[in-house]
Formats: C-alpha cells, sequence, structure tokens
C-alpha cells in the first residue's frame, strides 16, 4: 500500500483519474447516490471522500470546505495520488441579473481576488478552465437541456467583509457573471501542476440578494437550489465519464 496524503488522508491504491470535488461533505454523500460499487474512505478534516463507478468510470467525489486553502491542498494531494481531471461543483452569487436559483454558470475562467493563488504564482497568472472539459461540459449542459450560462467568474475571500457591497458592485459592472471563493485557486493550481481542470456552478443567491441569508436557505435544502446541485452533480458526472470513455469527439 503506498502513503497516505497527510491531510485527504488518501493513496494510490483509490485508483481514480477523474475527480468531482464540491466544497461541502455531505454534497459529497449526494454525488455517491448517483456512483455504483462505492468506496467510501470516510472523513479527515474536511475533505469527506467516496469513490465509485459511474457508466464504467471510476469517479472520486471529494469535499474542500470553504475557501482557497483548503481547496489548494485537495488538489495538490489528489495529483500525487494520481488524479488528472478535476470538476469543481460549487454554489455561487450572481453578479448579473436574469439568473434564477438553481441555473448554472460554467466558469471559463476566474477573477483572482482571493488570496490563495497569489501565494502560488502572480497574479497576472490567468486561471482558466480546460479547454476540453469546458468543451464536454458545454455540450453535456445543451444535450441535457439545463439552464446554464458560460463566462467568467470572481473568487473571493470573504463572506462576511464590509467592503462586500461595495466590490460586488464593482465587479457586476465587469462580464464577469458569478462569485465564489473556490474557482480561481483550483483552475490556477491544476494548471501549475499540469491537471486538467473546471467549475461549475449552482446560482444559490441573486443578484443583490444577502448571500449568506441565500447559501443559508440552500443548506435548508431550499428546492430550486437542491435542483441546480442535482444538475451540476449530473454534469460534472457526465463530462468525466465522456473523458473517460476518450470522448475526443464529443463537441
Amino acid at each position: 500500500m503506498s502513503e497516505k496524503m497527510p491531510h485527504i488522508q488518501l493513496d494510490s491504491d483509490v485508483n481514480a483519474k477523474y475527480a468531482i470535488l464540491p466544497g461541502d461533505p455531505k454534497r459529497t454523500e449526494r454525488i455517491a447516490a448517483f456512483l455504483a460499487d462505492t468506496d467510501d474512505y470516510g472523513m479527515s478534516r474536511e475533505y469527506r471522500s467516496i469513490a465509485g463507478s459511474y457508466k464504467d468510470t471510476r469517479i472520486l467525489a471529494m469535499s474542500t470546505g470553504m475557501g482557497g486553502p483548503s481547496a489548494a491542498i485537495a488538489v495538490e494531494e489528489l495529483r500525487k495520488i494520481g488524479v488528472e481531471w478535476i470538476i469543481r461543483i460549487g454554489s455561487a452569487g450572481a453578479l448579473k441579473s436574469g439568473f434564477s436559483i438553481g441555473d448554472l454558470v460554467i466558469a471559463t475562467g476566474a477573477i483572482r481576488t482571493e488570496g490563495t493563488s497569489c501565494g502560488y504564482i502572480d497574479p497576472e497568472y490567468p486561471a482558466i478552465a480546460d479547454y476540453k472539459l469546458l468543451s464536454i461540459l458545454d455540450a453535456k449542459a445543451e444535450e441535457l437541456s439545463m439552464r446554464y450560462r458560460m463566462g467568467i467568474c470572481r473568487s473571493h475571500d470573504t463572506m462576511y467583509g464590509d467592503r462586500n457591497p461595495e466590490l460586488y458592485d464593482k465587479w457586476s459592472r465587469t462580464p464577469a457573471l458569478a462569485s465564489d471563493m473556490e474557482t480561481a485557486t483550483v483552475l490556477t493550481v491544476a494548471s501549475l501542476r499540469g491537471m486538467h481542470a473546471a467549475s461549475v456552478l449552482n446560482i444559490v443567491s441573486l443578484f443583490k440578494d444577502d448571500v449568506p441569508a441565500s447559501v443559508g436557505r440552500y443548506a435548508g435544502n431550499e428546492s430550486l437550489a437542491m435542483i441546480g446541485e442535482k444538475n451540476e452533480i449530473i454534469l460534472a458526472l457526465e463530462a468525466l465519464s465522456a473523458i473517460g470513455k476518450g470522448g475526443r469527439n464529443v463537441r
């Protein structure tokens, strides 16, 4: 048996090249409901891990907790145990009107206003998603008739910051569609480490809504947000399964 990683407490015996990374540990269990032949690896710190098969592709679901530091550790340690393709699925607040709760954003890239990615490399380095994953996510979302938009998001570190209203207003006047806390870190670290990464975000807070209150309603299983979560899970599983089957011809 190979040595387990210090934080996620997994090793290469997990035998997965593909991973879905939610923030919430409970979401890992909801992903597992779509998998067959599951192996439950339990929980270490904020990292809840379950692997199984989706359409004959072995996929690991592992939570990252909240924010960039724990997400970066997850990406780093997953790479060391053989994971090559990752899709973050998370919640986000809309930075534009026209969204409904449960709509999805497939992030083409992220504005790096969180601190973790800047600890890796200068802010001029872009946080962009893997083109092949983006293409497959786009095609699958169309095929499944999901409500979604593609575009950049903004990642940050502060849920209750005093400057949040000012910052939300500032970034809402750019093309950014949504705001989260992990996408920029995941995309940047994965790129630097030679991994393929993408992010799918579930809109749980509408433009100019109270974000913490909206997140609380989502945590309380607010129905439309939960539909969005189910859709992002299915979308990520379908995309990774297509990659696993050598989906080079997926438009």
